[in-house]
């Protein structure tokens, strides 16, 4: 008596078309745009916020 063992591997296709780099290029956007927005703001607190978050970071800004 023998057994015959068969097994089906599924090839997996995978896309990186639009609908999946979409959203990660829309946070960095938001991300670059509030960064930007924030550090020229004319607010003492959040433009002081956004310089010290840019030191810490390793940004030079002046």
């Amino acid at each position: 008596m023998s057994a015959i063992a068969t097994t089906r591997e599924a090839s997996v296709v995978q896309t990186f078309g639009l609908a999946v780099r979409l959203p990660a290029v829309l946070v960095m956007i938001f991300g670059l745009v509030i960064v930007y927005a924030v550090g020229f703001s004319p607010f003492t607190r959040a433009h002081n916020a956004a310089h010290d978050t840019r030191h810490a970071n390793g940004f030079p800004c002046h």
